[in-house]
C-alpha cells in the first residue's frame, strides 16, 4: 500500500511539473497604448514579429495584455493599475504620458517606451547612458522635428509668408517642439500663428480661427490627442485648400497631404530586444536609452493633386514612400 501510494504522490508530482514550468516560461508583457486599437495594430504587430523572430511564440512562450486609452489621456493611470494588478513582467508604453502612467504605478516592474521625447528633461530616467530606476527604450527623436517638419512645408509651398502650428500646450514636450519650429520660423523670416489646443472640446473652435487669418500652410506638432482627431483636422484642411505638414504616417493615410518623422513600428521592433534582455535577467536600469534610426517622408500624391500642388523634384527624390 504503501508503494502504491508514493506511486500515487509521484505522478501527481510529475503531472504538476509541466503546468509548473509553462507558467514559468510564459512571461507577461503589458502594452499600454494611448490610442485606440486600430491606432496601434501596426505598432503591435511589428513587436509581435519581433517576439517572433527572438524565438518566442505567443500564448505559449509569452503572453501579451494589450490596453488602449483611446487618445483619452485621463485613463492611461487607471490601464497601468490593471496591468501591474495582472503582475505582467514588463510594460510597454507609447508616448510621455503613458510613460509617466507606467512609472507612477510601478516601481519595480520593468518599464520599456517605445517612443520618448527627451527622457531627462521630464524627470523619466536619470541619463540616457545609465536610465537608473525601472524605464529604458527608446526616444521619439526630439523635438527639433518640428523644424524640420517646417522646412519641408516651406520647400513644399516656397511662396507662404503665415503658417499656422497647431500644438497642445498640455503636453509637456510640445512648448520646446513648437519653440523648434518658431526658430526654424524666424529663420526663414515667416510669420507663425500659434494655435494651441490642450483638451478636444477645444478644436472646433480653434480650427474657426483659422479660417479668417491669411494662412498659407499648416504645421501640426504630434501630439496623441490631436491624432485621434485627425481626420477632423484633415477634412478642414481640405475644405481650406491648406498645404500641411504632420509628423507620422497615419495622418497621411488619413488623407494628409506630407509627413515627416520616426518610424514607430522600427520603435517597437527595437522595443522587443529590450523586452528580450528584461526577461533574460537585464535591469532597466542598466540598458542604455537609444535614438530613433529609421525616419520617414511620406507624401500623398492623391491630396497634392486635390490642391493643386506641384511636389518638387527634390522632395519627391527624398522620399521613403509615394502614396497614389
Amino acid at each position: 500500500m504503501r508503494l502504491i501510494g508514493l506511486a500515487v504522490v509521484l505522478a501527481v508530482g510529475l503531472a504538476l511539473v509541466p503546468l509548473t514550468h509553462e507558467a514559468q516560461s510564459s512571461p507577461r508583457v503589458g502594452m499600454l497604448m494611448p490610442v485606440s486599437r486600430a491606432d496601434a495594430e501596426i505598432n503591435i504587430e511589428a513587436f509581435r514579429k519581433a517576439l517572433r523572430e527572438l524565438g518566442y511564440v505567443e500564448s505559449r512562450e509569452i503572453r501579451i495584455e494589450r490596453r488602449y486609452s483611446e487618445g483619452k489621456d485621463e485613463r492611461l493611470k487607471d490601464l497601468a493599475t490593471e496591468l501591474v494588478a495582472l503582475k505582467v513582467d514588463v510594460i510597454v508604453t507609447w508616448g510621455t504620458p503613458a510613460a509617466r502612467a507606467a512609472k507612477a504605478a510601478t516601481k519595480t516592474i520593468p518599464i520599456v517606451t517605445a517612443a520618448l521625447t527627451d527622457p531627462v528633461g521630464t524627470g523619466l530616467v536619470a541619463s540616457l547612458a545609465r536610465p537608473g530606476g525601472n524605464l529604458t527604450g527608446v526616444t521619439s527623436g526630439g523635438a527639433e522635428l518640428s523644424g524640420k517638419s517646417l522646412e519641408l512645408l516651406t520647400e513644399l509651398a516656397p511662396g507662404v509668408k503665415r503658417i499656422a502650428v497647431l500644438w497642445n500646450p498640455a503636453n509637456p514636450i510640445q512648448p520646446v517642439a513648437f519653440r523648434e519650429a518658431q526658430v526654424a520660423a524666424e529663420a526663414k523670416r515667416l510669420q507663425i500663428q500659434s494655435v494651441g489646443v490642450s483638451d478636444p472640446n477645444e478644436l472646433d473652435g480653434a480650427l474657426a480661427t483659422m479660417t479668417g487669418e491669411r494662412l498659407g500652410a499648416l504645421l501640426v506638432l504630434q501630439d496623441l490627442m490631436l491624432q485621434a482627431h485627425r481626420r477632423q483636422i484633415v477634412d478642414f484642411v481640405a475644405r481650406n485648400r491648406l498645404p500641411a505638414m504632420y509628423e507620422r504616417k497615419t495622418w497621411v493615410d488619413a488623407g494628409g497631404l506630407m509627413s515627416y518623422g520616426v518610424s514607430f513600428p522600427d520603435n517597437f521592433r527595437r522595443a522587443a530586444t529590450y523586452v528580450d534582455k528584461i526577461l533574460r535577467g537585464s535591469k532597466p536600469a542598466d540598458l542604455p536609452v537609444e535614438h530613433p534610426t529609421k525616419f520617414e517622408l511620406i507624401i500623398n500624391m492623391k491630396t497634392a493633386r486635390a490642391l493643386g500642388l506641384t511636389i518638387p523634384q527634390s522632395i519627391l527624390l527624398r522620399a521613403d514612400q509615394v502614396l497614389q
